[in-house]
């Protein structure tokens, strides 16, 4: 496989571009600075992965700015610890904030002159648009869980991208899907029968973050 086989790229964005284990960390320490006991990084990333992909596969059709908000009061009631609604959903909004890790700028600017690039993306529209300004760079297709009604790794969030990219003429073949997550990306990736690209921003750490355990490694 080389990567001159493809003419679409498609990107997943937290956890590949944007480097969302840093942002959640940073936007939970109003939460996590009132717990009595010691919290690792990972203990906290594991407990959000957990509420996330519940909450994701309960209430599919709600907002990520919305779904945080419920994510960080799941936390606050793990932890023992008393939040307003209004904290809840300042981490919501926070998403926007979440900062890129050093590369990707410049390597979507690259890739930019010689592919299209595409965005399937387990956000809302707003929080993307704040993340798509420290990326800078015009995504030729953006696909976000706000549009399709669900969360990856749902089929219907594949479908939706694959039957939208069809409508431009753009075959499985075309397509190079990018992301970090098994959970999220790989495992369906491999279902639809999709070429795909593991960016491994976890490589020099165990475990697996802010994605629930796949299972099986694809």
């Amino acid at each position: 496989m080389k990567l001159s086989d493809f003419k679409v790229l498609t990107f997943d964005v937290y956890g590949t571009l944007i480097d969302w284990e840093s942002g959640m960390v940073e936007g939970l320490k109003p939460l996590t600075d009132k717990v009595s006991r010691n919290l690792t990084r990972d203990d906290i990333l594991e407990a959000h992965a957990y509420y996330e992909s519940t909450t994701q596969r309960w209430t599919p059709d709600k907002k990520y700015y919305d779904l945080l908000a419920v994510v960080y009061r799941r936390l606050a009631e793990e932890w023992g610890v008393a939040v307003t609604w209004e904290e809840c959903a300042a981490y919501g909004t926070s998403v926007r904030h979440w900062p890129a890790f050093d590369d990707s700028r410049e390597a979507l600017a690259y890739l930019k002159q010689h592919y299209k690039l595409v965005v399937l993306t387990n956000t809302d529209n707003l929080s993307f648009s704040g993340s798509n300004a420290r990326l800078g760079v015009h995504f030729d297709g953006v696909y976000t869980a706000e549009d399709v009604g669900s969360y990856k790794p749902a089929d219907r969030n594949f479908d939706y991208m694959l039957e939208t990219l069809a409508r431009q003429g753009i075959g499985k073949g075309d397509i190079l899907h990018t992301a970090e997550s098994m959970f999220h990306d790989h495992q369906s990736a491999n279902k639809y029968g999709l070429a795909n690209c593991w960016i491994y921003r976890r490589h020099d750490k165990e475990g697996f973050g802010a994605t629930m355990n796949p299972g099986e490694m694809p």
